[in-house]
């Protein structure tokens, strides 16, 4: 008992809970292969951070003072002081990225725009349970279905819960096909989502491609001068891929630059999982936020979607909308899946992938505009 309660040498019952919560990441990224680049790399983190007088976590050290550790040193430098990390993830994002389907029937953006309803909806409940504005702005962010976004919201927004807020966000992410199909049931029948949708593609011409990140970046910068750091650096990415002269460029930014800052973002983001601040009730606060958060956006791209049936001749299956998160091309193969599931013969991909990238830049913008508006109101 003395063992659970006092701890020897240094290891209490916190951090045994963080030890099982960076087995259960671990467990989730090599066994379920749940977003491993991000998950394993958090969950050994944990480890490293709730070992007693880890050396890679600032220790003071008698007369040598403060010995800054490299988790602390790779957070102050790359989040803290710059959030250079999960910007420079952006690039790589827009370089996966390809928007044809998207432009090929552009009213999908609607969906994109609509399915960010979890964020604001999330914040209200996490006001209404004590949070402060910028916490509460900070754990609704999760709801854009976008570590990257969140991480980077939640920093600027000095928020004390940004590891949990990660934890949160990137877990969500990895359960997407579990979360998404039970939210989806709650709002659709098996009708609705039987519902064929023909794809007839338009022919996008290079040009067309070219233009259209310059455009989101400069439409989205006069909407919300915020989100220029973030739709920009994703822009910037997609147009390394589309511009056709930087190939080698295009692929290094989707897999070796991506890789490696993921890498590098999950472990960083472990120096903010200690025991004595990530142990609490807020936290699993946060962790049902969340979850309520993912399952506000879904439901509202599909109600969108419905409502939007009562007004147009060519109607849209309700399925779709719910793909206007984040989470690509995770939300968008959980449309199809769940399209064959009820008629074998239906095909949704491509409608849902246009939803699903459409989500991307949805996502970013209701990052702008929260970051944008909360430090007015604080």
């Amino acid at each position: 008992m003395e063992f659970l309660y006092e701890g020897i040498l240094g290891i209490g019952w916190k951090q045994l809970v963080m030890y099982a919560i960076a087995a259960i990441l671990i467990f989730l990224a090599i066994k379920k292969k749940l977003e491993p680049a991000l998950l394993l790399p958090m969950g050994f983190g944990a480890i490293l951070v709730n070992i007693p007088a880890s050396g890679a976590i600032t220790q003071t050290m008698g007369e040598l003072g403060d010995v800054q550790g490299i988790l602390d040193w790779l957070f102050q430098v790359g989040i803290n002081a710059s959030e250079a990390m999960p910007l420079l993830l952006f690039i790589g994002i827009g370089a996966m990225i390809d928007f044809g389907p998207l432009l090929s029937n552009p009213k999908l953006i609607l969906f994109g725009a609509a399915a960010q309803w979890g964020i604001f909806g999330t914040i209200t409940v996490a006001t209404l349970l004590g949070f402060n504005l910028a916490d509460a702005a900070s754990i609704g962010i999760i709801g854009a279905a976008d570590g990257p976004t969140s991480i980077l919201v939640s920093q600027v927004l000095k928020s004390q819960y940004v590891g949990p807020i990660a934890v949160a966000a990137y877990s969500y992410m990895a359960l997407v096909p579990i979360i998404q199909p039970f939210a989806i049931k709650l709002v659709t029948t098996k009708k609705e989502r039987a519902m064929k949708m023909p794809y007839n593609p338009r022919g996008i011409s290079k040009t067309a491609r070219i233009l259209f990140p310059i455009i989101v970046t400069f439409i989205a910068g006069l909407v919300a001068p915020a989100s220029v750091s973030l739709v920009g650096l994703l822009m910037f990415g997609n147009l390394i891929r589309e511009c056709g002269v930087l190939g080698s460029l295009s692929d290094t930014a989707q897999t070796a630059l991506a890789n490696l800052i993921t890498l590098l973002l999950g472990i960083t983001i472990a120096s903010t999982m200690r025991a004595e601040n990530f142990v609490s009730v807020q936290t699993l606060m946060i962790m049902a936020l969340g979850l309520l958060a993912f399952v506000f956006d879904t439901m509202a791209g599909c109600l969108f979607a419905k409502l939007l049936n009562l007004f147009s001749k060519n109607k849209v299956n309700p399925m779709i909308g719910a793909a206007g998160i984040s989470a690509f091309p995770m939300s968008a193969r959980v449309i199809q899946k769940m399209g064959q599931e009820a008629d074998p013969q239906n095909h949704l991909l491509m409608h849902a992938v246009g939803a699903n990238v459409a989500g991307q830049i949805g996502s970013v913008i209701a990052g702008g505009v929260i970051l944008g508006l909360v430090p007015a109101m604080l």
